[in-house]
């Protein structure tokens, strides 16, 4: 094959990927900018810890299955930083995210988890030497001035901050940033499914005992019809947002970077306002021009041009 020919299939090949980690991001704005008005509903039926032990408790009774044929196959040398991961990226935030929305609006809560991509930039710099360029942080930076943006005109005096469950969201989107940056690191060896598969393996079983003999919950469902709909909140909340979203959610780290995977966060707010407007909120024409700046800053962040370096070593790569 001459040195053309796979320049040629290696730009197909990498335009293939392109589009794939891009579809991978619509699918988990939506899945995710619908996540915090369910975590709502499910509030009015349990308490928040009790809804972020079942959305963990269901989450891993769905991923079972898939777990117990995988569960033999793992180098053990993983089960620590599986553990890990499952705690740091899943348990903690679950348990945040239901606290917080007891102080401040789901739509609140939606747009301050966009400070992510920012935390994963300086996680990754400080701790895992990630390597990026000054065109992708320019993009963090324009995503973040528009998230932020949109967090301000859509408030209009609305909010009701308090900076204590805030700041609980503020945590939660640290330990996100973390764990973007393990997978990315550390599980190189391990594909996306079984990454969330064994995860929640791991954290799930402890989590399903304390649900199943030290906590109310399978009382109420025997005794109380009615916490049946918050079960079916917290199964779409679980079973799509949770267990599904984070297999796509760690395939799009492997395709691309970090940062880029967690600028998913920066879009969520988007999804939030729709939900709004479909819900009888007002629109406003301002909401363009900062959603045109997230689009801008998550176009930046996941940019890769060509250097006439890359190029030469990549040639120099295929004469060999």
């Amino acid at each position: 094959m001459s040195i053309l020919a796979r320049i040629n299939n290696s730009m197909a090949h990498q335009s293939k990927q392109g589009i794939q980690t891009w579809l991978i991001l619509i699918g988990l704005v939506f899945v995710w900018g619908s996540s915090f008005i369910l975590i709502k509903k499910s509030l009015l039926y349990f308490s928040d810890i009790e809804v972020g032990l079942l959305r963990i408790t269901i989450t891993f009774l769905f991923l079972l299955p898939m777990a117990i044929k995988r569960i033999g196959k793992i180098n053990k040398k993983y089960i620590f930083l599986l553990t890990i991961s499952g705690i740091i990226g899943s348990v903690i935030p679950a348990l945040l995210f239901a606290i917080a929305e007891t102080g401040i609006d789901s739509s609140l809560a939606g747009t301050l988890n966009s400070l992510t991509p920012l935390f994963t930039l300086i996680i990754g710099i400080s701790f895992f030497k990630i390597h990026t360029r000054w065109f992708n942080v320019l993009g963090l930076l324009i995503g973040l001035t528009g998230a932020l943006g949109l967090i301000w005109v859509s408030a209009d005096d609305q909010f009701s901050v308090n900076m204590i469950y805030s700041s609980l969201v503020v945590i939660a989107s640290i330990c996100y940033a973390i764990n973007v940056n393990l997978v990315k690191t550390y599980f190189h060896e391990i594909n996306s499914v079984d990454i969330t598969v064994l995860t929640f393996f791991f954290v799930g079983i402890p989590t399903f005992l304390y649900v199943l003999f030290f906590t109310k919950i399978p009382t109420a469902l025997i005794h109380d019809s009615t916490v049946w709909e918050g079960i079916g909140y917290l199964s779409i909340l679980s079973i799509v947002g949770t267990g599904l979203a984070l297999i796509a959610f760690n395939k799009l780290i492997k395709l691309s970077s970090p940062i880029f995977a967690s600028s998913v966060t920066y879009l969520i707010p988007i999804v939030a306002i729709l939900w709004g407007v479909s819900d009888g909120e007002t629109f406003k024409v301002s909401f363009f021009v900062w959603i045109l700046l997230i689009l801008i800053g998550v176009f930046l962040v996941n940019a890769k041009p060509y250097s006439r370096l890359n190029l030469s070593s990549r040639i120099l790569f295929w004469k060999k």
